[in-house]
């Protein structure tokens, strides 16, 4: 059971107005009950849910759902101490880094917790509520609604509304309906026992006694985790010396003498690098990079270095077709460019766009989208990403195709992976607009290497009947005929096929 809340006297879920306080039954000396005064939000706490709901301060994994429900939970939990003019709200974290640090706790607790306490217990014990002032914050329990795809301006537009007194977070979600009813009834309950009583007091000593349970267990946990590690622990200082060093996922807190400080694992880097120039063995370099990733983790080392280790073995897993490796580099990435930590946040800007059009995503795509400002725009790599996106939208194959050809970075390798959905696309508008091509006409238009590369994938698409030769006064002609419905049907029928299955192994 979630930790028992105290008791409230305004509603977060429906407007400003706040709800009668349930008081004792009407008697004949009972004085008469009066209706509390609407809640004034002070202007710290406006700019503090306006900081809250800006886009930069987003944090993966964190959805929009659990951050309101957490930013809800510590503006009422200040509120009923009468804590929110004293309280430092600039310095207080954000309800999303609350939510990300709950979870880490949680997660180590769970670790540490003696046989016969499970995950459940350690979640439990994770969420009692602290102190002003304590390290632990209010906490809430986590959302399993999906991420809104909505923009951020719905939120705060409702925040900068007219009404002064507005709350400054839209009306809860139906996955909030039943939380705050379970609440507002243990609220009427307490609210009725006069809120002094004993069973409440006693309640009120059972949350503290939870509270010191979940915070031994919690004092050094960290606010961060990588997808490698589902164990999160405290920093942990290696000492390990050697250079190289097989992965294996991690099922108990790390020893130090397993894992390899950062100096260590700056000349690992250097010497897999050499040996991916000499050698070229993907599966030993992979196993490589994430035993380095590994020990990056454990220690908590986030930094230009950092950056650097993901972004190469990104490359790597790219040039050699690896979708889930490369999708978890590019998903720590983004957190990591959102610290401004250096490396190439174009680049894989560029890949993310190229990642949306070979998976289809339109509505990731149109998210990425609103995010780009002018100056993301501008770079090489991203405008040449929206000019692939935006032939294809508009069916311009002439254009896409020498896009193919001048792609930067590691495009090439992402345009690759849709290229032979994008020719059968091509071909099946082309044979029905020509009667009859040359094939260098088809390997000029369909960006091939040759004419030959251009045969074989002719012959690969079932189209060998319909490739002649001709006789001309500078020689053989070989022509693609393309008279008829037999060619169109053809064509139509490989389109279709390859837009219908798309791998989104490890998809961001």
């Amino acid at each position: 059971m979630p930790a028992q809340q105290p008791p409230v006297s305004f509603c977060l879920s429906h407007g400003l107005a706040a709800h009668p306080v349930h008081g004792l039954p009407q008697q004949a000396a009972a004085p008469p009950v009066t209706k509390p005064k609407k809640a004034a939000w002070p202007p710290a706490v406006r700019e503090y849910v306006q900081r809250a709901f800006e886009p930069q301060n987003a944090i993966e994994g964190v959805t929009p759902a659990d951050m309101e429900a957490k930013l809800k939970q510590t503006i009422q939990y200040f509120a009923e101490l009468n804590y929110l003019d004293q309280l430092d709200w600039p310095s207080y974290p954000l309800p999303q880094k609350l939510v990300q640090d709950e979870r880490d706790a949680a997660a180590a607790a769970a670790v540490a917790a003696p046989n016969g306490y499970g995950y459940a217990h350690a979640m439990h014990a994770a969420h009692a509520m602290s102190s002003v002032g304590s390290a632990n914050y209010p906490s809430s329990s986590f959302s399993s609604s999906q991420p809104s795809k909505k923009r951020k301006s719905a939120d705060m537009e409702a925040f900068n509304a007219d009404d002064g007194n507005a709350p400054p977070w839209r009306k809860a979600n139906h996955s909030d309906a039943h939380t705050s009813t379970k609440q507002e009834k243990r609220h009427k309950k307490n609210e009725s026992a006069g809120g002094n009583s004993k069973f409440y007091q006693a309640d009120l000593e059972k949350r503290k006694q939870r509270f010191q349970t979940a915070t031994s267990a919690t004092q050094s946990t960290p606010p961060w985790s990588d997808s490698e590690s589902s164990m999160p622990t405290g920093p942990v200082v290696g000492t390990n010396m050697a250079l190289e060093k097989s992965y294996f996922r991690l099922t108990a807190p790390p020893k130090p003498e397993t894992v390899r400080p950062q100096h260590v694992l700056e000349k690992t880097l250097d010497l897999l690098k050499k040996k991916w120039r000499e050698e070229s063995n993907y599966n030993y370099i992979c196993n490589q990079f994430k035993s380095l990733r590994q020990d990056l983790t454990v220690q908590h080392i986030k930094n230009a270095f950092t950056v650097s280790v993901y972004e190469i073995h990104a490359r790597i897993a790219l040039e050699k077709g690896d979708l889930g490796e490369y999708n978890q580099c590019q998903t720590q990435l983004r957190a990591l460019y959102a610290q401004k930590l250096g490396g190439h946040p174009g680049e894989f800007t560029a890949y993310r766009i190229l990642y949306f059009v070979y998976t289809c995503n339109k509505t990731d795509m149109n998210d990425l989208l609103a995010e780009l400002t002018p100056a993301d725009k501008a770079r090489p790599e991203v405008k040449h990403a929206l000019d692939v996106r935006s032939a294809l939208a508009l069916g311009n194959y002439h254009r896409f195709f020498r896009l193919y050809l001048t792609a930067p970075h590691m495009g090439g390798y992402l345009m690759d992976m849709f290229i032979k959905r994008e020719r059968l696309h091509a071909l099946a508008n082309i044979s029905k607009a020509y009667i009859s091509v040359t094939l260098r006409f088809l390997t000029d238009e369909l960006g091939f290497d040759s004419d030959g590369e251009c045969l074989e994938f002719l012959a690969a698409c079932g189209a060998q009947d319909f490739i002649e030769e001709k006789a001309t006064e500078k020689g053989k002609q070989v022509r693609v005929n393309l008279r008829g419905t037999a060619a169109a049907s053809v064509f139509e029928g490989l389109r279709a096929a390859a837009f219908k299955t798309v791998d989104i192994k490890g998809q961001i």
